[in-house]
Order: structure tokens, then C-alpha cells, then sequence
């Protein structure tokens, strides 16, 4: 009877049945990656003639460093040239960054619809590497030997995953804003380095996925600085995914591991002090930021990493340059329960961890892939909200990578359940599926038409910010270009009515009425500024302008000279300076400071339509031509450049006679 019994309950033991394998168009890969494909070239096809924008312009325009592709193999070259702000500083750090800037610019030169090109080509790889990301995961050991529990339609999962994350509107900023591409050009380098490893420990021969894998986090911490936590990604998606001795576990992470010394050293070398910690901290702070403590910039951190996901959630009310709060304490209520939403999310993905550790009910091993998610989505944000101070408390860019984290987190949502899954598909989750991705395609268009040129973004910008005095400042210098004179005074008023100090919107403003002949104004609001900066750089060119209109050369050399003294890298102090030595007959000095405009700013169409005129009075005709020919290039519409051509041609045709 014994006997009889335990044969009976074997027979009524249920076995693992096999996962069904649908092959419906639908579900082949191929199929997959063509609609990721196809919907964001879609969401993105409204972006290919937006200008530069905002940081694009001393990053790429009038960057030098990435118009020779010399400055890439000669180092000596990049410490001998001036630079604004500190792009030399992170020349190093970021080299394959800038390099895809070069080949950019080597290819297209300033058109603008090859960089777009090029970051959306990197955004729709990204996506495709999302989805191989779901893929490749649940096949992992983990994942393979509960395979009944789950679901059969992992890869339709996947592909909703690749689309959420081509069409979020999330996404515009690191894609559409071209600078940004540093954003997500190190996310490809990030996943690809993953996938790699994944696909590496998957295989049976596996060392050149392996190390493809280890070159990839090289390229990634060449890239950008968030990249800095790879190696702790990889990491704990080996313990937590794969199976194995601990040694060899340990053998494979440490190429990963060392990779980890190749940021902060960049960092040091850019600063020339090889073991000088501090000028790690001095390199990574931007700008202002020094104005922004680590404890006050943590605190801030926690309500930015809230609106961050809002934002993934919700994404509306996108704005360029949120005028965002510091906060000093983390005694405030919105601080607090900040960080106490971020503590419980923190740990709902730990409790999933342990879950999904019980061999009880091996139908929670889904939730392993949630903790997967929201550990993501936390290291991978780390470094830039955490407490290094960085000027801009929050862009919309840094949630490009942490948003990864996000999808694998909302998708193992409905691997949870395969049965309801299975029950409810046509009816309910693809209807669901596509009408999310439908209304984020949707969003993201219609952010991208917000990206339509500079006036159209500050005027969203300030009508979000209305309080924040840069936006104001940006919109009236841009209003300034279209000659709507008038609403770029309003906007300068504005921003000095919100900053008093704020010199820039003096200058701007005095540039105004310098062009109205209201002289007398702008020197007063030029000189407002030196009072608030004695050592404002645009101030001291601004006044020898004003010098050279009033024919006062000798006054404004001087005052270009003290400009280009403060600020080596005022490509227009030195042309202004080479136009005043011009006037004077000072012909190797005029030469000298347009080779030194040039050298800052190859594409100064001016100051090759100069070099030009002086070549032609020394008889280097071929030069001259060979200037005004690239004055022309650079802008067809020249006032000067085709005329002084012409009339060259046409001397020579005499002289032939």
C-alpha cells in the first residue's frame, strides 16, 4: 500500500510543461528591432535642423579642440591652447565624447543635421540594447531552471521595453541636445559592456564577448563620468543572475574592477598632478558650483531624484533649466519626506531581493528582476546625485541611463503574473501596450517641436522659469539676433530686475543701446558691471568698441588687451584687436591676432574675409583666395567676401593682360 501510494503521488506530480513558442510575426526578433526602429526615427524626425543650443555653442562652435582632429593624438597641443570654461578640463576625461564631435565636424563641418544624425542613430541602438537586455536576462541561470514560471511572451515584454525607452520624452534632452550626447553615448558604451559580459557568461566560448565586454567599459569611462559605476553593475548582476565558484566569480570582475581608476585619473591628469586628490573634486565641480556645499547639494539631490521619477511616470511640464531650490537643511518637510519615499523604494527592492531568495515559492523569482531594476536605477544615478556638487542641480539628461533601471523594474510587473497575462493579452495588456507607447511618441514629438530653434526653447524655459534670471538673460540675446530689439530690452530688464549683480544682462544690454547710439547708456551699464567685476572680461571689449567706433584706437587696444588678458580665450577680443591694428597699418600685428582668432574659432568667417584683404596687399594671392573662399563657404552671404573676390579676380585677369 506504501508502495502503491508513493506511485500515486508521483503520478499525480505536476511537471514543468514547456513554454509555448509562438512564431507570429509579431513575435520575431526582427520584427521587434524594425518597430523600435521605426517609431523612434519617428519621434525624432522633427529634430534634424535643430540648431546648437545653449551649450552646444562653446562646446562644439567655437571649440577648437574638436575641429582638429591633431588636438586627439598630440596632448602637448590641447595645454597650449585657451579654452572657455572647462572643456580642456574635460577634454581627457571625455576624449571619445569629443571625438565623435570631431568626426562630426570633419564630416559635416557646423551642419547641423549630421550630429542629429549621430544621436539618434546611438538612441536607437540604445533602445535595441534595452530590449536585448530583457532578453538576455531571463535566460540567465537564475531565470532557466524556473522555467515554468515564466512568461512565454518574454519577448513581446522586451519589445515594449525597447519602445518605452526610444519614444520616453525623458529621452529628448540627451538626444535632441546635441552637446548631451555624452549622455547617451556613454549609455551605449554602458549597455553594450553588459550585454557583452551577459552574452560572454552565457556562451560556451566565450573570451571575445568577454573582452569586447572589458573594452567597452573602457570606452565608457572615456566617455562620460557616470559610467564610473559599470564595473559595481556588472557586478551585482553576476551575483545576482549567474552561478559559480566564488574565485572565479571574482577572477572575471576584476579586468571590470580596474577599470574603475581610469576616470578619476583622467581627471588628474587634466589638473597635471598625478596624485592630487583634490584636483579630482575641482575637475568634476562645474562652474558655480562651488557656491553649492556637498551637504547642501545632497539634500537638494533628494527632492531632484523625486521629480526625476515623476517625471519617468508623468512626463510633462519638461523644462530645460528648472529653477530649482537648494536646500540648506534636510530638516525642511519636502526634504524629509523626500528622502523617506526614497529610503522605502530602496527598500521594496531589497525586500524583492529576499523574496525572490525562497525556494518556497519559486513563482517570485520575478522579483529579483524588480530589485535588479530599482538597483539600476539608483547606482547608475549616483553619480551625479549624490554629493559632488554640480552647478546644475537637475537636467533632464542624467536620467537617460537610470531610466533603464525604470523599465526592467515596470516590466516585471506583468512577468508576475503568467496566467493573467496569458488571459487578458488581446483584450487588455496589448491594447494598454500600444496606447502607452502612443501617447510617450506623441509627448516626445511634441517636445522635440519645443527644440524647433534657441527662441522657441528660452521662451518655454521662461514661461517654466519665470524666476530664474538666466532664461531671461538667453532669450533677450536671442531676441536680440532676430531684431526684435525691443523684447530683448524687456528680457534684459527683467533678468537685471531678478539679479542686480548679474553682469551678463548689463552687457547684453549695453550692447543694445550701443547699437542704437545711446552711448552714453551703455557705457554706464558697461561700467556697472566692472563695478560688480572689475576683472568681467566682456565689459573691458565691450568698452573698446566703443573706443574704436570713436576712432580712440590707441584707448582700445588697451581695453582689448586687458579683455584677452582675463580671458585668453576671447576669440572676438582678439579679432576686434586684429581689425584695430589693421586700421592702423600694423599689418603683422593685425595678421598675428587673426591667426590667433582663428586658432580659437576656425569658422570666424570675418577674420578669414580679413586675412583675405591683407594676403591680397602682400601679394599672396592664392592665399586670398583661398580666405575669401572660406569666408564664403562659412557664410554666403558675406556683406564683403564675394566682392573683395571678384575684385582680386579681376586684377589678376589685368595684370594678365
Amino acid at each position: 500500500m506504501k508502495k502503491k501510494q508513493v506511485k500515486k503521488a508521483d503520478a499525480n506530480k505536476q511537471t514543468p510543461s514547456p513554454v509555448p513558442v509562438n512564431t507570429g510575426p509579431l513575435h520575431k526578433p526582427i520584427v521587434h528591432i524594425l518597430l523600435i526602429v521605426a517609431i523612434g526615427a519617428i519621434v525624432y524626425s522633427n529634430t534634424f535642423k535643430v540648431p546648437f543650443i545653449f551649450d552646444d555653442i562653446p562646446n562644439i562652435a567655437e571649440n577648437p579642440l574638436v575641429k582638429d582632429l591633431q588636438y586627439f593624438f598630440n596632448k602637448s597641443m590641447v595645454q597650449n591652447i585657451s579654452v572657455i570654461y572647462n572643456i580642456k578640463d574635460f577634454f581627457y576625461s571625455r576624449l571619445l565624447g569629443y571625438f565623435s564631435l570631431a568626426l562630426c565636424y570633419k564630416l559635416h563641418g557646423l551642419n547641423v543635421t549630421g550630429y542629429h544624425v549621430f544621436n539618434l542613430t546611438v538612441h536607437l541602438i540604445n533602445a535595441i540594447c534595452v530590449y536585448y537586455l530583457i532578453v538576455l536576462t531571463i535566460k540567465t541561470p537564475f531565470f532557466t531552471r524556473q522555467a515554468r514560471f515564466i512568461n512565454p511572451h518574454v519577448g513581446l515584454l522586451a519589445l515594449f521595453g525597447g519602445l518605452v525607452f526610444v519614444s520616453h520624452p525623458v529621452a529628448t534632452q540627451a538626444v535632441t541636445y546635441i552637446i548631451q550626447r555624452f549622455a547617451s553615448l556613454a549609455t551605449l558604451f554602458y549597455l553594450l559592456s553588459v550585454l557583452m559580459y551577459v552574452k560572454a557568461r552565457l556562451t560556451a566560448d566565450n573570451r571575445g564577448m568577454y573582452v569586447a565586454a572589458i573594452v567597452c567599459a573602457v570606452c565608457a569611462m572615456k566617455t562620460k563620468e557616470i559610467s564610473f559605476t559599470l564595473p559595481l553593475m556588472i557586478a551585482f548582476y553576476e551575483f545576482m543572475f549567474f552561478e559559480g565558484s566564488a574565485i572565479k566569480r571574482t577572477l572575471l570582475l576584476l579586468p571590470f574592477m580596474l577599470t574603475m581608476i581610469i576616470i578619476p585619473s583622467s581627471l588628474i591628469q587634466s589638473k597635471g598632478a598625478l596624485f592630487d586628490i583634490g584636483s579630482v573634486d575641482e575637475s568634476i565641480q562645474l562652474a558655480s558650483s562651488q557656491d553649492i556645499s556637498r551637504l547642501d547639494y545632497l539634500f537638494t539631490q533628494f527632492r531632484v531624484i523625486v521629480t526625476y521619477i515623476r517625471l519617468l511616470f508623468l512626463p510633462v511640464y519638461q523644462n530645460l533649466d528648472y529653477d530649482y531650490p537648494v536646500y540648506n537643511t534636510m530638516f525642511r518637510p519636502e526634504v524629509i519626506i523626500s528622502l523617506l519615499f526614497i529610503i522605502s523604494l530602496i527598500g521594496v527592492g531589497v525586500y524583492m531581493y529576499i523574496l525572490s531568495t525562497k525556494s518556497v515559492k519559486e513563482d517570485r523569482c520575478w522579483y529579483r528582476l524588480a530589485s535588479f531594476g530599482v538597483l539600476w536605477f539608483f547606482l547608475s544615478l549616483s553619480v551625479e546625485s549624490s554629493v559632488i556638487p554640480i552647478a546644475d542641480v537637475i537636467f533632464e539628461h542624467r536620467l537617460y541611463l537610470p531610466s533603464v533601471g525604470f523599465i526592467i523594474a515596470l516590466l516585471s510587473v506583468y512577468m508576475a503574473k503568467r496566467d493573467t497575462l496569458e488571459r487578458f493579452q488581446r483584450s487588455i495588456v496589448i491594447p494598454a501596450a500600444v496606447l502607452i507607447i502612443t501617447a510617450l511618441s506623441m509627448t516626445a514629438y511634441a517636445r522635440n517641436n519645443t527644440w524647433h530653434n534657441s527662441v522657441s526653447i528660452w521662451e518655454d524655459v521662461v514661461q517654466k522659469s519665470p524666476n530664474k534670471v538666466r532664461p531671461h538673460n538667453n532669450l533677450g540675446a536671442d531676441y536680440y539676433d532676430q531684431g526684435r530689439v525691443d523684447e530683448a530690452i524687456k528680457q534684459y530688464e527683467i533678468a537685471i530686475k531678478l539679479k542686480s549683480d548679474y553682469t551678463d544682462a548689463y552687457i547684453n544690454l549695453g550692447n543694445v543701446y550701443e547699437k542704437q547710439g545711446r552711448l552714453d547708456d551703455a557705457i554706464r551699464l558697461y561700467q556697472t558691471a566692472l563695478k560688480i567685476n572689475p576683472d568681467f572680461a566682456d565689459a573691458h571689449k565691450n568698452i573698446g568698441d566703443l573706443y574704436h567706433d570713436q576712432g580712440r584706437f590707441q584707448d582700445a587696444v588697451m581695453e582689448y588687451q586687458t579683455a584677452i588678458k582675463l580671458k585668453p580665450s576671447f576669440t572676438e577680443a582678439y579679432y576686434n584687436l586684429g581689425v584695430v591694428y589693421h586700421k592702423q597699418g600694423r599689418i603683422e600685428e593685425a595678421l598675428k591676432e587673426y591667426q590667433k582668432t582663428l586658432s580659437l574659432n576656425i569658422d570666424h568667417a570675418n577674420t578669414h574675409n580679413n586675412l583675405g584683404v591683407i594676403y591680397s596687399v602682400m601679394g599672396r594671392t592664392e592665399e586670398a583666395i583661398r580666405e575669401y573662399q572660406t569666408a564664403l563657404r562659412l557664410n554666403p552671404a558675406h556683406p564683403d567676401a564675394q566682392k573683395n573676390l571678384d575684385q582680386l579676380r579681376q586684377n589678376i585677369t589685368k595684370g594678365k593682360k
